[in-house]
């Protein structure tokens, strides 16, 4: 095997003994550190991943949705509403509770935060997903008086 570099001129760097062990555990330790990332962003992850799957209205149950409306007024939006993680150290778990909207079809829904979330995860953090469990605690459905603004005009004249 010979050691060029790509264009073509011989590498001074040895092959048998690299400069940096590239793993894909959470906890990496290299030449130059260790990286660690913590279960937080884990869950942060695997939130964003799963909002923006089609058909998914919100994140979290009645409690989390209220907190997350108020935080949200503040600017202080918490990406891992409705997340739950186990980080171990090459793997992690996933729970996920989700306001669906009316009428996607459920099993679509989940599916595709499955898909969502463990592609998330095992791209940018590097740990391999051994389950994500979908939990749909409500739909959302829209409503006429929502989405025609007539909401404050009177039923009867």
């Amino acid at each position: 095997m010979s050691n060029t570099t790509p264009a073509g001129t011989p590498s001074t760097r040895s092959t048998t003994k690299p400069v940096a062990a590239v793993t894909d555990s959470l906890n990496a330790d290299t030449a130059h550190g260790t990286t660690t990332v913590d279960d937080s962003v884990v869950a942060k992850i695997a939130g964003i991943a799963a909002r923006e799957v089609p058909g998914v209205h919100d994140l979290g149950g009645g409690a989390a949705r209220a907190i997350g409306a108020l935080r949200n007024r503040i600017n202080q939006g918490d990406q891992a509403q409705g997340i739950s993680v186990e980080v171990g150290e090459t793997q992690a778990a996933v729970d996920v509770i989700v306001v669906a909207e009316y009428p996607i079809p459920l099993h679509h829904v989940a599916d595709g935060i499955r898909t969502a979330v463990t592609t998330a995860i095992e791209t940018l953090v590097g740990l391999e997903v051994t389950e994500v469990n979908v939990t749909i605690a409500d739909v959302n459905i829209p409503s006429d008086d929502d989405s025609d603004g007539s909401a404050d005009a009177p039923r009867v004249q």
